[in-house]
């Protein structure tokens, strides 16, 4: 077991910004922590790194309290806070100097940051300020600070944010090339990360659990009460027409010549309304199935909590 976190609350004066909240995440395992601004994600991650004390509960990394051996758990943990801090005018292989210092690294400092530097596609910026560096590179530097001494978990909290779509891209793929020999755990707003990459998704809301389960699981677990079709004809079709369809229970005009066709979920009306079209004269432009998302299941659980 990597984490294990048993009824954890924490209330700072008023306010409870985790209420009661217990969660496992094995060993090897890549989960997205989820939640909307305010949820409580930042600081359920700042209590497992040890940089907050909870007001209640129990937290074990490697089965080592994270209270009582905070300074052990972080010899193994990797925390990349949302905020990334860096020292911007200090030189990328200098700061990384620093940190496995830091970490007592000794010796095997030089290799591991060349190791590091390479792993993390710093190469080239190496010798720069950080100051100088993109947003990408600035987290790229973070994540190499996180990773210099090899540590067992990872905790990033929201690691793409504010990059662009190629920046998303190298990031998520370097997260999941380290997954492969890591225990990750990371926040983020960007639902199709998660489903690119996390095995497990937990999702919190006013600092409680709503979700809990394999990624994959909740596009099944949270199906449509109807299968959805969106299907654009070549010409004007008049809908009660559509409506006569086999197994059609609901049709919405989505503008002159495209529709919106749901059914029972276990129907496939793809072939019936391809036969309504050749029927009647038709030619089907487009036809698009349309699935649940992890997305769509975030905001149904986390807008009606």
């Amino acid at each position: 077991m990597s984490i294990e976190v048993k009824n954890i609350t924490k209330i700072y004066g008023q306010q409870k910004a985790l209420d009661d909240v217990s969660f496992k995440i094995n060993s090897g395992e890549i989960v997205g922590f989820l939640g909307p601004n305010g949820a409580g994600k930042s600081t359920m991650m700042k209590i497992i790194t040890g940089f907050i004390p909870p007001s209640s509960g129990d937290v074990f990394v490697n089965e080592m309290d994270a209270i009582e051996q905070s300074l052990e758990i972080r010899k193994i943990i990797g925390y990349l806070p949302e905020n990334n801090p860096l020292y911007h005018d200090m030189y990328v292989k200098e700061y990384l100097e620093f940190v496995a210092g830091i970490y007592k690294l000794g010796k095997a400092s030089k290799n591991r940051i060349d190791e590091i530097v390479e792993l993390t596609g710093l190469t080239i910026e190496q010798k720069k300020k950080i100051g100088a560096l993109s947003k990408g590179y600035k987290q790229r530097v973070g994540l190499a600070q996180a990773l210099i001494h090899n540590p067992e978990v990872l905790i990033l909290d929201e690691p793409t944010s504010g990059l662009d779509p190629n920046q998303i891209i190298e990031i998520r793929n370097l997260i999941m090339k380290i997954g492969k020999q890591k225990t990750i755990m990371l926040s983020t707003h960007i639902m199709q990360e998660v489903e690119a990459i996390c095995d497990r998704t937990i999702i919190i809301n006013n600092g409680k659990i709503v979700a809990d389960d394999e990624t994959g699981n909740y596009q099944k677990q949270y199906a449509d009460k109807y299968q959805t079709i969106i299907v654009e004809f070549s010409t004007k079709v008049e809908m009660s027409a559509i409506e006569k369809i086999s197994g059609v229970v609901k049709v919405k005009q989505l503008n002159q010549n495209n529709w919106l066709i749901q059914s029972k979920p276990d129907i496939d009306i793809r072939p019936e309304i391809f036969n309504f079209a050749v029927k009647n004269n038709l030619t089907v432009l487009a036809m698009q199935k349309k699935e649940k998302k992890l997305e769509d299941v975030f905001h149904e659980l986390t807008l009606k909590n």
